[in-house]
This record gives structure tokens, C-alpha cells and sequence, in this order.
């Protein structure tokens, strides 16, 4: 399968939003891996020059894009300017995405705005600026980033559950809507990883007890057990899949 070229992202450009650190720096990293030219993504200019110089220095073929995922204008002024200079971009992952855990009844409105403003606004946003040139090439892969979350809930976590549930039914939506074109649109869901806020909470003796019990692996998963699932569905491997979401939790979902 290695020599047959399915998964091979050589000559692909991949625009991923929310990568200056984090699973979306991981997911990164292994596209251009597989060969793709990467535009990485980030808010915070200072920590998305960092991610690059890392790639960079890794040997990856990477540039950066500094926008924030709300702001239509400013994606619409940035995407045109990647894609004239770096070229069309093939791959978009929306990965850009926050966590508030806060009791329902004590949430702010503010909070739940911005939850949702991020993590299903942006994805919309992003995509509906990158979709027309992959509309007019006949050809895309979007891989929105799912979570659990978008099939079940825990207390504290309703903003990010109703942010994630909405991501799921978006992909879905642009899924049938963009298939016609021959563009896939799917999605990843991660299990609880040992990355960023996972590391923090896992410290936890309680809760890393819960989560091993609960996980038919007993055990967290590592990054980069996602960039398998990213590589399949960024690549021609997947051109017949669309409007799915491949959960990537040690199977926790499948077990009660």
C-alpha cells in the first residue's frame, strides 16, 4: 500500500487553522510528513512563528498564516494572499477551537458566544472562503475537527458540547452540499489525548483512574495516533468517503 501513492500528500498545499500548538501543530507535522507543503495557522503571532521555525528546522516544507478564525475579513484578505503565493490550497483542516468548562446554569452568555463563535463559526468562515477555488479545481478534502463531544456530553462541558455537536451536523451539511464537486468533507474526533489540557488533568489520580477504566485501551491516547486518521482523509485514500467522522478514542464511545 506504501508504493501505491494513496496516502501520498506530495504536491498538496494543507491550510491548518489553530496549529501553532497542540493536536493542530501534531496533525500538522504529519501531513508534511506525508509530503504536503503546510501553512500552519495560528492567532498569536509569536507562538505561530515558533511552530514554523520547529517545522522548519524538522525539514517540512511550511509557511505561516497568522488570522483569527472569527474575523471574515481579515480570513478573506489572508486566504487570496496564500493561495497567490504559496499556491491553491488542496487541504483545509479546521482545527481552531476553545474549551470553557463552566456549570450551565452559572455560564455566561459572553462565554457561550465565544465557544461557539470559534469552534463552528470560524470552521464556516475558513471554509467558505477556501471551498470556491476547490469548487472551480473539482477537487478538496476538509477535515473539521470533531471531538466526543459531538456525540456525548459531562457536566461543565455544555458550551463545548453544543460547539462540537453543531461541527459534526456542519461537516455533514457540507458534505452533501459539496460532494457534487468532488470534494470530501469529514471529520476527526479525538478520545482524550495527552496533549495540552489533557497533560493538566490527567495529573489528576481520580480522573486518570475514570479515564482508564472507561477506555477499552486503558490507557490516553498520544497525539500522534491522530495523524493516521488526518493522513487517510487528507489524501485520495478517502475519495469515496464524505460526510463521516472517524473517532480516534481508544473506544470509548463504543463502550457503556
Amino acid at each position: 500500500m506504501a508504493g501505491n501513492g494513496l496516502f501520498d500528500l506530495t504536491g498538496k498545499v494543507a491550510l491548518v487553522t489553530g496549529s501553532g500548538q497542540g493536536l493542530g501543530l501534531t496533525i500538522a507535522r504529519g501531513m508534511g510528513q506525508a509530503g504536503a507543503t503546510l501553512v500552519l495557522n495560528d492567532v498569536h503571532e509569536e507562538r505561530l512563528a515558533q511552530a514554523v521555525a520547529a517545522l522548519k528546522a524538522e525539514g517540512l516544507r511550511v509557511h505561516g498564516s497568522r488570522f483569527d478564525v472569527t474575523k471574515a475579513d481579515a480570513i478573506a484578505r489572508e486566504i487570496p494572499r496564500v493561495e497567490d503565493e504559496i499556491g491553491p490550497i488542496h487541504i483545509l483542516y479546521n482545527n481552531a477551537g476553545i474549551q470553557r468548562r463552566v456549570p450551565l446554569e452559572a455560564c455566561e452568555e459572553s462565554v457561550f458566544r465565544e465557544v461557539m463563535d470559534i469552534n463552528v463559526v470560524g470552521v464556516f468562515l475558513v471554509a467558505k472562503q477556501v471551498v470556491p477555488g476547490m469548487i472551480a479545481r473539482k477537487a478538496g478534502k476538509i477535515i473539521n475537527m470533531c471531538s466526543m463531544m459531538s456525540e456525548v456530553g459531562r457536566p461543565t462541558t455544555a458550551p463545548y458540547t453544543a460547539s462540537k455537536g453543531a461541527v459534526k451536523m456542519l461537516t455533514k451539511a457540507m458534505a452533501v452540499e459539496w460532494g457534487k464537486h468532488n470534494i470530501q468533507v469529514n471529520g476527526i474526533g479525538p478520545g482524550y489525548m495527552l496533549s495540552g489540557m489533557g497533560k493538566e488533568v490527567a495529573k489528576d489520580p481520580a480522573f486518570n483512574a475514570w479515564i482508564r477504566s472507561r477506555t477499552p485501551a486503558s490507557r490516553w491516547g498520544e497525539p500522534e495516533e491522530l495523524v493516521g486518521a488526518a493522513v487517510f482523509l487528507a489524501s485520495r485514500a478517502s475519495d469515496y468517503v464524505n460526510g463521516h467522522v472517524i473517532y480516534v478514542d481508544g473506544g470509548m464511545l463504543a463502550a457503556l
